[in-house]
């Protein structure tokens, strides 16, 4: 489904001086994987992240996607991929305030093109949210936010899923709810998760571990086996 080879990425710190951030990352992600990327702080977790999902892009290297090169793509090709292809989740779930939770649903759903309130329905009620969308961020709990926000990134159905420490802001009892929504989601509807996390207990359930450390990828482990497309 997706394939880096030789990504490297720097910023420029001052003057002429960059800092090397990506150091040739090479990575491949089957269709339905759940993939965890770990690392300590500064080790480039976020922005390998932020390049898959094209929020960046890398100094050199390419990103295929079902076998098409992503980065040879305009900035208005790359935002529609962007919005048919991805869903993010982030640690903090970012939902607008003055919004209920289905109508923060229903905005990602608009920017997608898609003005669709069923879809936005079933979305919250497939993360077990079907008695609380009308209610706004103020009235959820931290888990059922973060749920509003999965609801959110699923509902334009992309075919991979990013996630941010998609449980680093919960306690324990909703960290693992969460963990177990997106392995029951990964069931039920297919979807393919790149997940950084520093929640040990969350990434050896994955199929895969990849860690990272200055920019490199030093080592994978395969936990589960299944069938990739």
């Amino acid at each position: 489904m997706l394939r880096l080879t030789n990504i490297k990425k720097s910023y420029g710190i001052s003057g002429t001086e960059r800092l090397e951030v990506l150091k040739g990352i090479d990575l491949q992600v089957g269709k339905g994987e759940i993939v965890a990327i770990v690392g300590q702080s500064g080790a480039g977790k976020s922005t390998l992240l932020h390049i898959i999902g094209t929020l960046d892009r890398p100094d050199s290297g390419t990103y295929e996607f079902n076998g098409s090169e992503v980065m040879n793509l305009n900035d208005k090709k790359i935002s529609e991929f962007r919005n048919k292809e991805i869903g993010f989740i982030f640690q903090f779930h970012h939902l607008l305030p003055e919004f209920t939770a289905l109508e923060n649903v229903m905005i990602a759903s608009m920017i997608g093109g898609r003005d669709d309130k069923s879809a936005a329905e079933r979305m919250l009620a497939e993360v077990g949210l079907k008695n609380r969308m009308n209610h706004k961020p103020s009235e959820l709990s931290g888990g059922e936010s973060q749920r509003v926000a999965i609801a959110r990134a699923l509902v334009n159905s992309p075919g991979l899923i990013l996630a941010d420490e998609p449980t680093g802001n919960l306690d324990s009892e909703n960290s693992e709810a969460i963990m177990e929504l997106i392995f029951e989601l990964r069931k039920k509807l297919g979807k393919t998760f790149i997940i950084v996390t520093h929640n040990d207990s969350f990434a050896s359930r994955c199929d895969r571990v990849i860690s990272l450390q200055d920019g490199k990828v030093i080592g994978t482990r395969l936990l589960n086996s299944i069938e990739t497309e």
